[in-house]
């Protein structure tokens, strides 16, 4: 048991919706009941149509609510109804959205077999990690057996069943039967005998068999004897206890298991026309496969035989390949020597091409045409930047001041030369130079009208 389980769920001072609580209630419930057994009785039984089962087991003092989903349900044997006792095995949740507490089963069984069914599971798992369940311990079934040992009760419709099957399908096949008690308590002794008994014998196979019953009924074969005495047994046993739906120890030890005693004679037993049609199938295919091998040989035989031919024939073929081999060798030496010849003249072409003499002349020939290219280009530059001077100083004279001066105005300057643009910059009795377009005037400042003057460009 947890014994902090609030420090578990990381609870402190957490304020918890009671979404929250059920949640973390439920949580806490399944981990610590997860798988247990309880035993009661059933009321209040309900089937609705989802096929899930919903009742409440209760003892004398208290009850709890159940639940059985649809999957689980399926595999119970016995008809549920109010007031039966049972044991069942599940955990215990909630359902969050009312707060209920509820079990959520897998397994239902009647009271009595309770104990019998944990016992059963401890005996599997137990077995099993052993390793006596693997497949690599199981040890395949003869094809044909001619000796079978049965280990059975004498007396019941179990043997009559194997008999009469094996005399239906083989009937050439020869029956022993071990009687010992399949069921009480001296059983689980004698089904031990039996087998290392039987083992003894030399059979071909082993059919150790039961009819239906409860599980107290069938519980000598979940037996820890008799299941080591099965898995100690050299001889093949296909295990056949209880009808298809029960399941005991022996069957997962034994090398095969069948559903009820009658399938497990049907494996050992061949159908005899079975056998024919197969006997029949294989001359079929015997005859079938040396009629193709004779026709395969033959036509061997025949392509060998054309190509066997005279060792005169085989020279004269040698020789005339020899001639061929001739011809082409020449021809490709001729065809390397023509390419050769080509390539040889290109390259003194080349050669030519590239004598100093050659080069010196074709040197000398460029120079000549640039010298005489050279007084044409600078007579042609000079011209070319004569005229571009003369756009040019037409172009600063048009620009110039002088030229406005030309035109009657006057440039007056002060005593460092600097040009007079606004009456303000003068003082009266201030002597100025204004400057003519032919020459320059001594002037004097009388008066300077600081408030503009307007001009008639009619004068």
């Amino acid at each position: 048991m947890i014994r902090d389980p609030f420090a578990r769920l990381g609870l402190d001072r957490e304020v918890l919706t009671v979404s929250q609580l059920n949640g973390r209630a439920r949580v806490l419930l399944e981990d610590v009941f997860s798988n247990i057994w309880v035993e009661g009785e059933i009321s209040n039984l309900a089937r609705p149509a989802s096929g899930h089962v919903y009742f409440t087991l209760k003892d004398s003092g208290a009850q709890v609510r159940c639940a059985l989903f649809r999957q689980n349900a399926a595999r119970v044997r016995q008809a549920l109804k109010d007031g039966l006792a049972v044991k069942v095995r599940g955990k215990v949740s909630l359902f969050e959205g009312r707060g209920d507490y509820q079990l959520i089963l897998d397994t239902v069984e009647p009271a009595g077999d309770g104990a019998l069914r944990l016992a059963f599971d401890a005996l599997k798992e137990k077995l099993s990690a052993e390793g006596l369940f693997s497949a690599e311990r199981k040890v395949p079934l003869p094809a044909h057996p001619q000796r079978i040992g049965i280990i059975s009760s004498p007396t019941g419709a179990v043997i009559r069943d194997i008999i009469s099957v094996f005399r239906r399908r083989a009937p050439q096949i020869s029956l022993t039967l071990i009687p010992t008690a399949v069921q009480g308590r001296e059983a689980t002794a004698q089904i031990v005998r039996a087998l290392k008994l039987a083992d003894a014998r030399g059979f071909d196979a082993l059919i150790l068999a039961r009819g239906g019953g409860s599980l107290e009924d069938l519980w000598c074969f979940n037996e820890e004897a008799v299941a080591r005495a099965v898995d100690a047994c050299v001889t093949p046993i296909v295990s056949a206890v209880g009808h298809e739906t029960d399941v005991s120890i022996s069957d997962f030890v034994a090398d095969v298991r069948a559903p009820t005693p009658s399938a497990a004679a049907e494996l050992l037993a061949p159908d005899a026309g079975d056998l024919v049609r197969r006997v029949e199938s294989l001359h079929r295919r015997l005859v079938m496969r040396m009629r193709d091998r004779l026709m395969r040989d033959q036509l061997r035989l025949e392509g060998l035989t054309r190509r066997l031919r005279h060792p005169g024939e085989r020279l004269r073929q040698q020789a005339q390949r020899l001639d061929d081999l001739d011809m082409r060798m020449r021809r490709a030496f001729e065809r390397s020597l023509n390419t050769r010849r080509e390539r040889l003249i290109r390259l003194e072409t080349r050669l030519a091409g590239q004598h100093p003499g050659r080069q010196l002349a074709m040197l000398r020939q460029r120079l000549d045409s640039l010298a005489s290219r050279l007084p044409r280009a600078m007579r042609e530059g000079l011209k070319a930047r004569r005229l571009q001077l003369q756009n040019q100083m037409q172009t600063l004279h048009i620009v110039s001041p002088l030229a406005t001066l030309g035109r009657g105005y006057s440039i007056l300057l002060d005593e460092r030369g600097q040009a007079i643009r606004r009456a303000g910059q003068t003082q009266t009795g201030q002597r100025l130079t204004a400057r003519l377009g032919e020459g320059e005037l001594l002037v004097r400042v009388e008066d300077n009208h600081l408030t503009p003057v307007t001009l008639s460009l009619l004068d």
